[in-house]
This record gives C-alpha cells, structure tokens and sequence, in this order.
C-alpha cells in the first residue's frame, strides 16, 4: 500500500546510537554475512527532468491502471503530489518550462507567452528568438533562424548547476521536439541542446550551443524519415479505451482521419516524405520513442550520471500537446500515447539503472500545462462552452474607437489573452476615461469574455480577493505583458483563426484547473515516496532539485518540497495556496 502524506503530518524516524551501528555490524560480520554494498553517492548522480507537454493531472489517476512500466514506476515508487498547479494564466509551452526550469514564475523570469508583441520592434517575437544566434541542423540538413535562452530573465537550475561545481563538472542536455522546450529547460548555456525542425525532418541546435558528434551520428543513423510508411495503431484492445472514438469538435492532423489507425504517409502517399508527414509524425508515439533513444544516446555517449560530479537530463515530450490540441483530452489518441510513452519511459529507466545505477539518479516529472475539453464535446453535457473569436474582439476595439477619432489600426496585437496598442494608444486611452470605458466595455461584450484588467492594476503582483486577477498579476512582466489583459470564460478557448480556418480542436493558456493542474512525480535519491496532498506549484521543482545537489538557487517563487525528501526535518509542507476552488 502506498504511503498517503498529508500536509502537516509527521514522521517520527527512530535512531540507532554509534554503538547500536557497531554491535549491529559485528553481529552480521560474525555470522558470515557478504561485505556490505557500495556507499551510496553523496548527491544524486544524475538529474533527470522530463516534461510531458499537456499532460493534465487526472490523466494520473484515469490512466494509471493501463501504465506497466515507466510512469507506473514513477508512481509506486514516487513521490506523487497530487495537489500541483500554475498559479498564473498564460499556461503556455514556453512559460511553463521556463517555470519549471528556474522555480520562478512569468512576473520574474519574463517568459510570458510563447511569443508577444515587441514594442521596439513593432513585431511578434517567440520566446527563444535571437538575431545573434544562428541555428544549426544535423544531418547536413539546412534551417533557418537563430534561438538561444536569452529572453530568459534568470539562470536556470541546470545553469546554476554547471556554474556552481565549475562548469565542466556538470554535463547538461536537453532535448525535445520543440526549440522553446529544449531551450528553457537547458537554459543559456548547455553541452548539448536540440530540436525538430519538421519542416524538412532535422534535428537541430544553436551556435549558441554548438554541434554535439553523438547527435550527429544519431541523426544521421535514425532519420524521422525512417518511420515513413508506418502506422500508429491502437496499443491495447478497443474495449480498453474510454470516451467516443471521435471526439465532436476535433481537428485531425492533414492526412489522417478522426479515428485509429493513423497512416504516416503525408500529402503525397507513395512518395517521398514531406512536411505533412513530418506533422503526422512529431503528432505519434514514434517521436516520443526518438526522443528516448537520442536521450539513451547522450548517456552511452557522454557517460552521463558516471562521473565526479551530477550531471543534468532533460526530455519534454511534445508528441501529447500535438494530440491534445487535435483530438483532445477525451480521446483515444491521448490514452493510447501516454501507455506508448508508458513503455518508452521503462526503457529509458532500465537504461540508467544500467549505468548510473539504480537509486543513484533522481528524476522529476511533470507537465507545462493542461489543455481545455473541447468546446463542442461541452456543449453536449449543456455546459456554457464556447469559441472566443479573437479577430471579432479586435473588431469590437478598434469600433470603440471610432467615436473618439483614434487613429486606425488603433490595435497593434492581439496574442494570447494580451492586447497590445499602436504607440501613444493607451497612454491617450489612460487620460481619456470616457474612451477607456468604451473600450472595456466592447471587450466585456465579447462572448466567452470573462473579464478585462489594465495592465497598471497588475504591476507589483497585487494581492486580491479575486483569483482571476490574481493569476494574471502572477504572469504579468513590465516592458513585454499587453496594456490590457483579457480572461476568458471557463470552456471558451481561444481561436485566432476566420471561420471555419482554424487548424485546432482545442487549446490551453487560461487560468482554469483544466489548464492549470498538472502532476509533480519524484522518484529516486533522496526522495521519499507516498502520495502528497500538500498544495505545490510548478515553481517548486528547481528548488527542491538543489536542495538535493547542493545547489543554492536565489531567492525565487518556489519552495523545496521538503515533505518528500528523506531524512528532511520538516513538520510539514509550508503555507502555500493552492488552485481555487472557482477554478477547480
């Protein structure tokens, strides 16, 4: 039976004296007993992070009962803290592994979307863009663009890692179908960091970073190419699957149906592969198996978890998100990639117990965020369930504006739940009450709206009744947030798209539990397993991970997770708030 820990419980450890230890060891000795075993390490050797992007917390409990390896080790022998959310609204893939990388959130490491209007630039730029950086693909594959970390406000856990015990001490990689993954989590410097470019099918890192052999070989010994012709089917019997095999509402990928199976051929069946079948593929179960074989790679390759030091791992499995976002969380293509990833990830735990050895590593697992029900699955259970149409509430502003003579495109963006103006626009809008009301009202006029905050109540991170307005002050960055920031309703996603144009059967970035809740899975040195109930944010992990290397993290939004680690002293989990209960 596992252990159920709940916030405030004590543990009472009994101790043996020196002399208890002695006569102990003389006993065994004396009755012929093996030499002891190895000590073990005084720090983890290893420090594996994986992130399993849109993976919500009630997949744990739904789906665990069909996991047999990896994730089910993680949680029979893991520290499962059942309790785990984002405090903040823009659940994106960017923000959240930048959360989890530095134990900050949006306000401090300035990571607020997956991309934002630049003001400087009058521009959209995504999170990892840097003009002084140049891409580099493997394989002799060519790309395009520059990505690095330096959007990051703060050193990550692996940055401080390598820093404090010297630099070459520590090896740090990081991989992940998705640049704004693999970046965030390795943070501005890395051994090795790489990506997808499913473009043209490469495997891909920065000069920032620099090209690694073993990725090379990697890349060039197993091209996504390979699995052309392929065909994801159904991993257990039908009558093990929940939900409708086709989820109302959902968006399949160009090329395959709503239902099992799925052909990996693209566009153009019989031909070579092209970018369509390079979606299909980073959208399956075979991504994900790359990507644990270019992580068993890295280990094999680099020595990882076998030297003087810890070294750093990081795996974010993206193919979920693409699924999540096309067939949503009701649906068989989710269940069935998560048993796949299941399998994948006991290899990957078979490996290091291989060559780092088994209690020797530490892994954390957890998600960047959750995903919305599909609306139109909603609307038949009668929920109030909806699109919120982006282009219509651009609209509605600019003909608030009209009355006032503003100049006309007066709306510079609008990106995520942010809205940005044209220079000189809101600093008007904020001498012109009457004009301001007219637009906060036309944005409250929207469907699906749930309420609108100028950006000068949200500055300082002011603590209020409301938590709604309390999860966007938790996301908001001066210089980069929107001059007016926007919530939508509960089940009303974001579509950005003219009708009948978008490409998504659902989305994320809302500050509801759906999107939100994610699990917190510990496993290894030094943690204690059981089952948590005390309240954790994403913000957590880094800290409690340099507590157990050694490592001092300035002070951030955080907090070590004491209660799960062995030998802690702690009375129980601090004060922490968890999600609200209008959010749950």
């Amino acid at each position: 039976m596992r252990k159920r820990i709940l916030p405030g419980a004590v543990i009472v450890l009994t101790l043996l004296s020196a002399g208890d230890w002695l006569a102990l060891a003389q006993n065994k000795s004396s009755a012929g007993t093996p030499a002891r075993a190895p000590r073990p390490p005084a720090r983890p050797k290893l420090v594996a992070v994986l992130v399993v992007d849109q993976m919500r917390a009630d997949y744990v409990d739904k789906f665990r009962g069909q996991w047999s390896a990896g994730l089910r080790r993680l949680v029979e022998e893991g520290a499962w803290f059942r309790n785990a959310a984002y405090p903040y609204a823009a659940t994106e893939t960017c923000v959240g592994h930048a959360t989890i990388s530095t134990g900050a959130l949006p306000a401090a490491h300035g990571i607020i979307g997956n991309a934002w209007w630049d003001r400087e630039q009058q521009a959209m730029v995504t999170c990892t863009a840097d003009a002084n950086a140049q891409d580099l693909g493997y394989a002799g594959l060519s790309v395009k663009g520059g990505d690095s970390a330096a959007r990051l406000r703060l050193p990550t856990f692996a940055d401080e890692l390598r820093f404090q015990n010297g630099g070459g001490a520590a090896r740090v990689v990081s991989i992940s179908l998705k640049a704004r993954a693999a970046i965030m989590l390795a943070g501005h410097r890395a051994d090795v960091v790489t990506w997808f470019d499913g473009s043209n099918g490469a495997w891909v890192t920065s000069s920032v970073y620099g090209r690694s052999p073993f990725v090379e070989e990697y890349a060039k010994a197993h091209p996504a190419r390979e699995d052309y012709g392929k065909t994801w089917s159904l991993a257990l019997p039908a009558s093990a699957y929940f939900y409708e095999q086709a989820a109302t509402g959902a968006i399949a990928p160009p090329g395959w149906g709503l239902s099992f199976p799925h052909a990996l051929r693209g566009k153009a069946e019989g031909a070579e592969p092209d970018s369509a079948y390079y979606d299909e593929w980073a959208a399956s179960p075979f991504a994900d198996t790359a990507l644990t074989r270019l992580a068993e790679k890295a280990v094999d390759s680099l020595h990882l978890g076998q030297g003087s030091g810890t070294d750093f791992l990081d795996i974010s499995y993206s193919s979920p998100d693409l699924v999540g976002h096309a067939f949503g969380p009701r649906s068989h293509e989710i269940q069935d990639i998560l048993v796949r990833l299941d399998g994948d990830l006991g290899e990957l735990f078979a490996r290091l117990d291989q060559k780092v050895g088994r209690g020797n590593y530490v892994v954390a697992l957890s998600s960047d965020h959750g995903v919305v029900p599909i609306p139109e699955d909603m609307q038949k259970t009668g929920a109030d369930a909806g699109w919120l149409r982006i282009p219509e509430l651009r609209a509605r502003i600019e003909k608030a504006f009209e009355a006032f003579h503003y100049p006309k495109p007066s709306v510079a963006s609008v990106t995520g739940g942010e809205i940005y103006f044209a220079p000189g626009v809101y600093e008007r809008l904020q001498q012109e009450p009457a004009a301001m009301r007219a637009v906060l009202d036309a944005i409250r006029s929207v469907p699906g709206i749930a309420d609108v905050y100028r950006a000068e109540e949200l500055e300082d991170r002011p603590a209020t009744q409301s938590p709604l307005r309390n999860a966007e002050a938790a996301g908001y960055y001066e210089g980069r947030s929107g001059d007016l920031l926007f919530v939508p309703k509960p089940y009303w996603p974001y579509d950005f798209y003219a009708p009948g144009q978008r490409t998504y059967g659902t989305t994320h970035g809302t500050p509801y539990a759906y999107d939100q809740r994610v699990p917190i899975l510990l496993m290894g040195w030094g943690i204690q397993p059981g089952e948590y109930f005390s309240a954790a944010t994403l913000a957590d992990i880094a800290p409690t991970l340099g507590s157990l290397c050694g490592i001092t993290l300035a002070p951030r939004d955080g907090r070590v997770l004491s209660e799960a680690l062995k030998g802690s002293r702690s009375s129980g989990p601090k004060s922490m708030p968890s999600a609200p209960a209008a959010q749950r």
